[in-house]
């Protein structure tokens, strides 16, 4: 059986995905006792594995990294009564599409960093690449399905003038699918090298910090600690925690000890050392069953002090030796009184009528 025929790569401007399509081999109307399907694999320059796709359509839209070549091959795939059953291979054709080198490569930005925060806005920001004329200018692109044409940030974070990030919200739509983002720069008589990137936004999420710690000590003295979630999109159940404590140790700073890592938003710890002070410290991030990875948000800390049993001895001694001492003085102060009074004599004049 003969390739496809026609192999071609087309960039429909949207920041990563480019469409390939291809004809029919020739005379495939002729197997009329046969499937005719197609082996797709496509990669970008430089990974080692093909992504492969089966399918009997004639073009596809896929994603690359457009700073590298995109590779594409393709064969013809035919089985049936014509082939008796055996599934025949065609030869392999190829193409490639890369799209124009322009600038130096270190005059691309560099330390691109995105996070996701509460799931509500995605804030980017970016440094000059190595060789930056003066007068640059940056704008940042992204672009979704769902989008009809790539967008242009409206909310730049400058520094001196310069954009050096962007700030994207209502992404909601984009979530668990690919957003393609370019960083661009332009500046007099210089062509800088863009840069292009593929991020997934759940992976990016980084939660505010838990909310409304509460610790209390049982009657069996054991720390019980609950908090809520954080507010905003972060979807409860995406969340998991890690809690730490520290008990004092007196004049030495006591170090953080890891306890749990849980989905739960209570927790009983029991205090071995039976510590004057335990404090608690609680922070957050998306969980596996809704994300890769993710960024742990700001810890949320408390500490709980419990009276010592010589403190409680001491409360209780405290109003014993008031009452004692109040006794003491007032007996005193009658002892006085009698030492200054006339031998035998009341020690108040009578009264006269």
């Amino acid at each position: 059986v003969a390739p496809p025929q026609d192999l071609r790569i087309t960039d429909p401007g949207l920041l990563g995905p480019l469409d390939v399509e291809w004809k029919p081999p020739p005379h495939v109307q002729t197997f009329n006792e046969c499937s005719v399907k197609y082996k797709f694999e496509y990669r970008s320059t430089g990974d080692r594995d093909w992504k492969v796709i089966f399918t009997r359509k004639l073009k596809f839209r896929v994603g690359f990294d457009l700073s590298r070549t995109a590779e594409v091959r393709l064969q013809t795939l035919l089985k049936g009564r014509c082939t008796d059953d055996v599934e025949v291979q065609s030869d392999w054709i190829y193409a490639t599409f890369q799209i124009p080198p322009q600038g130096e490569l270190e005059s691309e930005v560099q330390n691109f960093h995105c996070i996701y925060h509460d799931w509500e806005y995605l804030k980017c920001t970016w440094q000059p690449g190595l060789l930056t004329p003066r007068g640059v200018h940056y704008g940042l692109y992204y672009w979704y399905k769902g989008l009809e044409h790539a967008l242009q940030c409206e909310h730049y974070i400058q520094q001196q003038g310069i954009n050096m990030g962007c700030v994207l919200q209502n992404l909601s739509q984009a979530e668990y699918q690919d957003l393609n983002i370019c960083v661009n720069g332009s500046a007099a008589a210089t062509l800088l090298r863009p840069l292009y990137t593929t991020l997934r936004l759940h992976n990016l999420a980084k939660p505010s910090a838990p909310e409304q710690l509460v610790l209390s000590v049982s009657a069996a003295q054991e720390l019980l600690v609950a908090w809520s979630p954080p507010g905003g999109r972060v979807p409860a159940h995406c969340l998991e925690y890690e809690v730490q404590v520290a008990e004092d140790a007196g004049e030495a700073a006591a170090a953080w000890a890891f306890v749990s890592t849980q989905t739960e938003t209570a927790l009983t710890i029991s205090r071995a050392n039976r510590s004057h002070v335990s404090c608690v410290r609680v922070r957050g991030r998306t969980n596996i069953f809704c994300a890769d990875q993710g960024f742990w948000s700001e810890w949320t800390q408390d500490c709980f002090s419990v009276p010592r049993k010589e403190d409680k001895q001491l409360f209780i001694l405290i109003p014993v030796i008031l009452s004692l001492s109040i006794s003491l003085i007032i007996f005193m102060l009658i002892g006085q009184c009698k030492k200054r009074s006339p031998a035998g004599k009341p020690l108040h004049a009578p009264v006269g009528y």
